[in-house]
C-alpha cells in the first residue's frame, strides 16, 4: 500500500539558533552604544533562549496558566499564585543573567545598554515573565528616595538568586524565614480612575511606629506573587507612595488579599490581579503627597522596557517569518527568493530595526547622566513608547501571515501568542492618549527636553531630503503646540507620531546600515501609505531581508 502521509516542504523548528549572534541589529547597537564588554554574557544567554527546552518552557508557561489559591485547606488566607515550573525556570534564568537589575548593581559605561539587550533576549522568547523582571529593575530609582528602605531592599533586588516562594515557613511557629532575594510588583491603578491616580480612593493612616495602615482596592496589580510592591494611597496631603511587603519583618503574613486573576487577551503567563488591602502595613517612600513624583523615574524605566519588549517581539516575529520563508517553496521557488516575499520580509525587518535601534539609543541615554541626556530621555522615552508599542500588533500580524495557517496555530508556533501579546505594551504604563498628553506635558514643563530631542534631529539633517522635510513639518507642529497650549491636545497624537518617526529616522541615519535607513525613509517618510511589500525597487531589499 502506498504511503498517504509524507511530510515535506515544511520549515524545521527554529531551535538551536543563538538569538544574540544571529541578531545583527542588536549586536551592532550593543557595540555602538558601549555595551560590547557584555558580549560573552549576551552570547551565553542567546544560546540558552534559543534552545528547544527554553522554547518549550515558554509554551508551557503560556498554556498551563497561573492559578490563584486564596485559602489553604483549613480556611487560612494564603493568596498564593501557582505557576507551572516552566515559568519559574524562565524567570530564574533571566534573573540569574541580570536581566532585572544588573545595570544598577554593576554600574559602568554601557550598563543600561547591556541590561537592555539581556532583557530583550529573554523577552523575545517568553514575554510574560518580563513584567516582574521589568518592575524589579524599575523600582531601584524609587527605592533610593529613602536611604533606609534602599538599604533594606536593594541588596535583595540586586540578587541573581531567584526563589519563587515568599520564604520558608518554620513549622514550629508558622512564621516565614527571611529571603535574601526579592522581586517587586506594583499596585497603582483603581477601577474608578485608571491612569488618573489622583482619583484613587485607597487610604493610608500613619501609626505610632512610623508605618502606615492601608485600606482600599486595586484594579490592576501586576505579578501578585512578588515579595513587595510599590502602592499608591492617599494621606492627608494627597497621593503618597508606599512599600508594601508580602511578609512583615516579624515573619507574619501581611494583609494582601488577591481577589481574582485577570483573564487577559495575551500576556497569559504573567499573573495580573485585583487586590484588596485591609489595614495592610506599608512603609512610606518619599514625602506625603509626593507619590507621583516618587514613582516618575520608575514609570520612565518601565516605559523604556515597553519599547524594548515591543522591539523584542518584532524581532521574534520577523525572525520566525524569515525562517519559514527560507525553508519553504511555492510556485517553483523558495519563498524568500520571490520578489513579493522579499519585500515583505525586508519591510518587517526595517520596522524591527527602527524599534531596536531606537530602544538601544534610549537605553544609552540612561547610561549618561548629563543634563542634556536627562532632558533627552524625559521626552524621547514617552515619544518612543507611544509609537514603537503601537506598531507592534500590526507587525506581528503581518509576520504571522507569512506562515499562513501555521502562523495562526497556537500550539507549536509562537506567532499567534506574539500577536496577542503585543497590544499589552501599548496599554501598559499609559495607552495612546495618556502618552501623547504626557508628551505635551513634558514639552510645556521642560523646554530643554524639546531642545535635546530636536538636537538629535539636527545631527541627522543633510543626508536625505525627505527626512529633512519631515523634520521641518515636525518642528512646525511643535511650534503650533507651544503657541496654543489649550488647543494642543487635539493634535497631541499627530505631533507625537511625527516626533517618533523623526527620532527613529535620526537614530537610523546616524547608526544603521544605509540599506536599512534608505528603506525607512522611503517607506515611512517619503511614501508612508504603502507598507509591507510596496517599497522602492531601487532599494536593496535582499540585503535588508538577509539581516532578519
Amino acid at each position: 500500500m502506498a504511503a498517504t502521509h509524507h511530510v515535506f516542504n515544511q520549515a524545521p523548528p527554529r531551535v538551536g539558533v543563538n538569538e544574540y549572534t544571529s541578531h545583527t541589529a542588536l549586536t551592532e547597537a550593543v557595540n555602538v552604544y558601549g555595551g560590547g564588554w557584555a558580549t560573552d554574557a549576551l552570547v551565553e544567554a542567546g544560546a540558552l533562549v534559543g534552545t528547544a527546552g527554553f522554547q518549550r518552557d515558554a509554551e508551557l508557561a503560556n498554556t498551563i496558566l497561573p492559578k490563584l489559591h486564596t485559602h489553604d485547606r483549613w480556611g487560612n488566607r494564603i493568596d498564593d499564585v501557582e505557576f507551572h515550573p516552566a515559568y519559574h525556570r524562565i524567570i530564574g534564568d533571566a534573573i540569574a543573567h541580570g536581566a532585572h537589575t544588573s545595570c544598577w548593581s554593576d554600574p559602568r559605561p554601557g550598563a543600561h545598554v547591556a541590561r537592555a539587550a539581556m532583557f530583550m533576549q529573554f523577552g523575545q522568547i517568553e514575554p510574560g515573565h518580563a513584567c516582574p523582571v521589568s518592575m524589579t529593575h524599575a523600582v531601584v530609582p524609587s527605592l533610593r528616595v529613602d536611604p533606609a528602605l534602599a538599604e533594606r531592599w536593594l541588596p535583595r533586588v540586586f540578587s541573581t538568586d531567584y526563589r519563587h516562594d515568599l520564604g520558608a515557613t518554620d513549622p514550629s511557629t508558622g512564621l516565614r524565614e527571611p529571603k535574601h532575594s526579592a522581586i517587586f510588583g506594583m499596585a497603582m491603578t483603581e477601577k474608578q480612575g485608571g491612569s488618573d491616580v489622583r482619583a484613587n480612593t485607597t487610604r493610608a493612616v500613619e501609626q505610632s511606629d512610623g508605618t502606615y495602615l492601608i485600606t482600599g482596592h486595586k484594579w490592576f496589580c501586576s505579578a501578585p506573587q512578588s515579595d513587595a510592591f510599590l502602592v499608591l494611597a492617599n494621606t492627608e496631603p494627597g497621593v503618597t507612595c508606599f512599600v508594601v511587603p508580602r511578609v512583615l519583618p516579624d515573619g507574619t503574613r501581611n494583609v494582601f488579599n488577591v481577589q481574582r486573576l485577570k483573564d487577559k487577551l495575551g500576556n497569559k503567563s504573567n499573573a495580573s490581579s485585583e487586590v484588596e488591602f485591609d489595614d495592610t502595613v506599608g512603609w512610606r517612600l518619599g514625602d506625603e503627597g509626593a507619590g507621583v513624583r516618587t514613582i516618575i523615574e520608575m514609570v520612565n524605566q518601565t516605559r523604556l522596557d515597553c519599547i524594548l519588549g515591543s522591539a523584542a517581539g518584532m524581532r521574534q516575529s520577523v525572525a520566525e517569518a524569515a525562517w519559514h520563508v527560507r525553508n519553504r517553496s511555492a510556485f517553483g521557488a523558495t519563498l524568500i527568493d520571490q520578489p513579493a516575499m522579499t519585500a515583505v520580509i525586508a519591510d518587517l525587518q526595517v520596522e524591527a530595526e527602527a524599534a531596536i535601534w531606537t530602544g538601544m539609543r534610549l537605553a544609552a541615554a540612561y547610561d549618561d547622566d548629563s543634563a542634556d541626556s536627562a532632558a533627552f530621555r524625559r521626552l524621547a522615552t514617552a515619544v518612543g513608547k507611544y509609537w514603537v508599542c503601537k506598531r507592534g500588533p500590526g507587525h506581528a500580524y503581518e509576520a504571522l501571515e507569512c506562515l499562513g495557517g501555521n502562523g495562526y496555530t497556537e500550539t507549536g508556533f509562537p506567532l499567534a501568542r506574539r500577536y496577542r501579546e503585543q497590544p499589552v505594551m501599548a496599554v501598559w504604563e499609559g495607552s495612546g492618549n495618556v502618552i501623547a498628553l504626557d508628551v505635551l506635558r513634558a514639552m510645556m514643563r521642560d523646554p530643554q527636553s524639546v531642545e535635546a530631542v530636536d538636537a538629535e534631529f539636527e545631527r541627522s539633517l543633510g543626508v536625505y531630503r525627505d527626512y529633512d522635510l519631515h523634520v521641518e513639518r515636525t518642528r512646525k507642529l511643535v511650534a503650533q503646540a507651544a503657541a496654543d497650549p489649550a488647543g494642543a491636545p487635539a493634535l497631541a497624537r499627530r505631533l507625537t507620531e511625527s516626533m517618533a518617526i523623526a527620532l527613529q529616522g535620526a537614530v537610523l541615519i546616524q547608526q544603521a546600515p544605509p540599506a536599512v535607513t534608505e528603506a525607512f525613509v522611503a517607506g515611512r517618510i517619503a511614501d508612508p501609505g504603502h507598507l509591507y511589500g510596496v517599497l522602492e525597487q531601487n532599494l536593496d531589499l535582499a540585503a535588508i531581508a538577509a539581516r532578519a
